[in-house]
């Protein structure tokens, strides 16, 4: 860490992983047990059935070297119940996550709360005397910059999904 920076060591960067699996129970165990076996932390991790019920999307955020995420995605392409392993370029998907915020607020900071909400296109879906509780949809950049911004007014709880992902269909990216 430098000047509050965090700061990678050279090769060491974010990946993003779709793995389409057979819907059985410990298949989500399995997959996440070779990326803890080889030491990677997994930054996020979100499943759920696809369009169809018997198959499950498995998505996998990581960081680490180029070298062992080669090695476990082979090894994961071996794994009985895996039918597909991609990784996801940022430039070639869409990425998603979605947060919940609860906030310090009172008659004084609310509406720039407000003010803050409405730049993220968030929405407030509850209000209390002394907190405001707040949905937000993006990608990690946004949640994080929301986050980031509200932090000033005092926040009192976090849960965030996950992220999910899909590889764009086109050729031309739409405007995330």
């Amino acid at each position: 860490m430098q000047n509050g920076v965090l700061v990678q060591e050279p090769g060491i960067k974010q990946y993003t992983l779709s793995i389409l699996v057979r819907n059985h129970p410990g298949v989500l165990s399995h997959v996440a047990g070779l990326f803890t076996r080889r030491g990677y932390n997994i930054e996020s991790i979100t499943a759920g059935i696809t369009e169809k019920p018997d198959i499950t999307r498995i998505t996998i955020v990581v960081t680490g070297d180029y070298r062992i995420l080669e090695q476990v995605l082979k090894q994961c392409q071996k794994l009985v119940d895996v039918i597909k392993v991609t990784s996801l370029k940022y430039n070639e998907s869409v990425t998603r996550e979605l947060a919940l915020i609860t906030v310090s607020a009172n008659q004084h900071n609310r509406s720039r709360i407000i003010e803050v909400v409405d730049v993220f296109d968030a929405k407030i879906v509850d209000m209390a005397e002394e907190a405001v509780m707040l949905e937000v949809t993006g990608n990690t950049r946004k949640i994080n910059s929301i986050i980031q911004l509200l932090s000033a007014f005092g926040i009192e709880e976090i849960a965030r999904t996950g992220v999910v992902a899909l590889q764009y269909r086109s050729q031309i990216p739409p405007i995330n």
